[in-house]
């Protein structure tokens, strides 16, 4: 199954796509996906109310044509997000593998729809894409034993692009990373939220990016330098994890940062795509003020 949130901005309802392709009201279960909702096990509930045949068929399509799909979690406490964890990213950025985890955060409103346009800082010549496994956090996590430990508190998977703009992040960092990851749309995520216990741990999984159709990234998880359960588990050390948080687990090669490719600008098209996850696509426009 996956976990959907359908509707304008702000006025999102949660649903469900079973597997053969049906789409489900959540409502009459919770008014949304969120963190309250993950906490009280409710991935679960409708799991279970799915397979007991109690939820009532949604008229609206869930490809894009219907209602707006918006990210398939609300309102996350905060973005987490590793940096340089695939070796050939690291290679690419002119960096060596990190011997530490590499941790910075992006605002929580950057996080937008996956079919959302993403808007170009004013003055920007610098915008560039990344693929990302997201994890959703599903129990309070604090202080974790172990990355055995660290598995049972990821209640999910979605795809995530954390989009940069690599001057502020680079160039005018003032040593931190966040100038250059949190202006508004910067965080497409989505289509839809596949439960841990759907998905496993995401081992294997094929990561896929694209601008103008032309291939950018194309990689698997199996080439994270942490998995999603090292990284849960070493985030808990420094930080508590809230239901409902997003951890992007870092991008593989391929970004424009390498010099391979030219930098987003208006008009381009990027796609992200992960085996079982989906696709997003997000139309390139000018940020202004207004």
């Amino acid at each position: 199954m996956r976990l959907m949130r359908l509707g304008p901005p702000g006025r999102e309802r949660p649903a469900v796509l079973s597997d053969d392709d049906v789409l489900y009201d959540l409502m009459p279960l919770t008014p949304d996906i969120d963190g309250a909702f993950l906490e009280r096990c409710g991935v679960a509930e409708v799991a279970a109310a799915l397979e007991a045949g109690n939820l009532t068929v949604m008229d609206d399509p869930a490809d894009g044509t219907g209602l707006r799909i918006g990210a398939p979690v609300a309102r996350p406490g905060a973005v987490i997000c590793v940096g340089m964890n695939y070796a050939a990213h690291a290679a690419e950025s002119g960096s060596s593998p990190p011997t530490r985890t590499v941790i910075f955060l992006k605002h929580p409103n950057t996080v937008v729809g996956p079919f959302d346009d993403v808007r170009i800082p004013p003055g920007s010549t610098r915008t560039d894409w990344e693929v990302e496994l997201a994890l959703v956090v599903g129990r309070r996590a604090r202080y974790l034993a172990s990355k055995e430990e660290a598995a049972h508190y990821i209640a999910g998977f979605t795809v995530s692009n954390d989009v940069s703009e690599r001057e502020y992040q680079l160039d005018i960092s003032g040593g931190q990373w966040s100038k250059g990851k949190c202006a508004e749309t910067f965080n497409p995520l989505g289509p839809w939220l596949v439960p841990t216990a759907e998905l496993g741990l995401g081992a294997g999984l094929r990561l896929r990016s694209s601008v103008n159709g032309e291939a950018r990234q194309d990689s698997t998880t199996d080439d994270l330098i942490l998995d999603v359960a090292q990284v849960v588990y070493e985030l808990s050390q420094y930080m508590v994890l809230e239901p409902g948080d997003i951890i992007n687990t870092g991008t593989p090669e391929g970004v424009a940062l390498s010099g391979r490719f030219p930098y987003l600008a208006p008009g381009d098209l990027v796609q992200c795509g992960i085996d079982h996850l989906g696709t997003q696509r997000q139309h390139v426009v000018q940020g202004s003020a207004q």
